[in-house]
């Protein structure tokens, strides 16, 4: 899943709920402590909402205490990029998508290690798919 997505806003408000368009394409953010993921536990993956592609795995996830998912690395080096977010008075960088390229959080130098960083990342922008009893078998192996 590797080739890269282009929509127009058309197709975009089709797919997406009004609160994931926001989010995704117009770069909002929801309220802190909102997200359904945010005290997400479970084992298992996190995948864009818009496409699907493999973003970031729960053994990556942290409690940063801010209000939203946190993961201390992304999935693999092709799950998202970060670019340059100057909006709002502020100096940050905004993680989006690789393959769509929708807009996900941003991605702070605050995080524990081995990585030091913290994406902070809105719930609406992920889908998780927990794993499943035949993969924690083969997990334990």
């Amino acid at each position: 899943m590797n080739e890269q997505i282009v929509k127009s806003k058309e197709e975009w408000r089709r797919e997406l709920t009004p609160e994931q368009y926001h989010v995704m394409r117009e770069k909002g953010t929801e309220p802190p402590f909102s997200g359904k993921y945010t005290d997400t536990e479970e084992e298992g993956t996190y995948r864009c909402a818009a496409c699907g592609n493999l973003l970031f795995r729960s053994k990556t996830k942290f409690h940063s205490g801010t209000g939203w998912p946190s993961f201390w690395a992304p999935a693999s080096e092709d799950s998202v990029d970060a670019r340059p977010d100057n909006t709002l008075f502020m100096r940050r960088t905004e993680v989006v998508c690789h393959r769509c390229g929708s807009h996900l959080g941003h991605v702070f130098n605050d995080g524990p290690l081995p990585t030091g960083l913290r994406y902070c990342i809105n719930s609406v922008a992920l889908n998780f798919e927990p794993v499943s009893e035949t993969e924690r078998q083969h997990q334990e192996e």
